[in-house]
């Protein structure tokens, strides 16, 4: 005790700690519904609603079913939705991927003409249509980068044509930003934004979402394409480049394990950051609480909240109704 005297304690931060009440009115991250945008996955045919087994509450949908998710969406106060579509036929070239009635576009299209307040957002990358499971065409076992960007921008204008407020390249070709944003624009579509997937890592986190859109690389990985996890420095010469190419965000893939990225960016550059709370981490989270040994809420809020104070001004996730409903 005489040893605290001697401190002469005017400063006692445990002050400002005492009170629930306190606490959120000194409280330096706050998350909001508006932070969270929720991926939605969209398959062929009517009435479905599919649990996917390593995801508990996340579902394929049919457009039907989808559309009552998004308005149960907007009741809760989230305002942005990242389409993923699974489509009836996969093939070597990733037609289905850029087709006027292909499930993506005909999701979108539906959802703004019900919704149209609601942002819609649309991945575009060719690995759920494709019967390799890569996210570009392929010759000879290799990844063709120029080539898939060529598709990727004939996707993108798809997804634009059918209503989308933006697109979101998650493939990593080179070049595909500055490709996308030039086509977009020579078509009169230079209000649509992108969402660029910066510095998406080869990442083991991604399981259950392979899975959940049966995407995953019938040979080989994604190693030369995503990012060497050891790689920081690389991430921001990743992002600067897209910044440069036309991104109006830029996004880190996975959240949790690359908060370092996340603050780096957000020191770095003045655009909006985002992250995408991956299914791998979702997984965790609901495995553990489903044992008992967490507590699930706690965590799933602590885990976001760290996003949201790395930097991360919008968050892609599959808890977002969870939390809406707790905010």
């Amino acid at each position: 005790m005489n040893a605290l005297k001697q401190l002469n304690l005017t400063h006692r931060l445990r002050r400002l700690r005492q009170t629930r009440a306190i606490r959120e009115l000194v409280a330096e991250t706050v998350l909001r519904k508006e932070d969270f945008v929720f991926p939605i996955f969209i398959r062929e045919g009517e009435n479905i609603a599919e649990e996917i087994p390593s995801m508990p509450n996340i579902f394929r949908f049919s457009i039907d079913n989808a559309l009552r998710e998004c308005e149960e969406l907007l009741k809760l106060g989230i305002v942005a939705v990242d389409v993923f579509g699974i489509p009836a036929e996969k093939s070597d070239d990733a037609r289905e991927a850029y087709h006027d009635n292909g499930i993506v576009q005909r999701a979108v299209r539906a959802i703004k003409k019900e919704f149209p307040e609601l942002c819609v957002m649309t991945d575009v990358a060719l690995d759920p249509f494709t019967t390799h499971g890569h996210d570009g065409l392929v010759s000879d076992g290799k990844i063709l980068n120029d080539e898939t960007v060529d598709v990727l921008a004939r996707m993108a204008l798809s997804h634009a044509v059918a209503g989308a407020d933006f697109v979101a390249p998650s493939d990593m070709m080179d070049g595909r930003v500055a490709a996308i944003r030039e086509e977009l624009d020579d078509n009169g579509f230079t209000h649509v934004g992108i969402v660029a997937y910066s510095a998406k890592y080869a990442s083991a986190f991604y399981a259950p979402f392979r899975d959940a859109l049966n995407s995953a690389p019938k040979f080989g990985d994604k190693k030369t394409y995503q990012m060497n996890p050891a790689n920081s420095d690389e991430a921001i010469r990743e992002i600067e480049l897209d910044i440069q190419e036309g991104a109006d965000i830029v996004m880190i893939k996975p959240a949790l394990a690359y908060l370092d990225i996340v603050r780096r960016a957000k020191e770095t550059f003045h655009v909006p950051i985002a992250v995408y709370n991956v299914s791998g981490e979702y997984a965790m989270v609901k495995a553990a609480e489903h044992q008992g040994w967490i507590d699930g809420e706690r965590v799933m809020l602590e885990m976001l909240l760290s996003m949201k104070r790395a930097g991360a001004s919008l968050i892609f996730s599959y808890f977002a109704k969870e939390v809406a409903k707790l905010l």
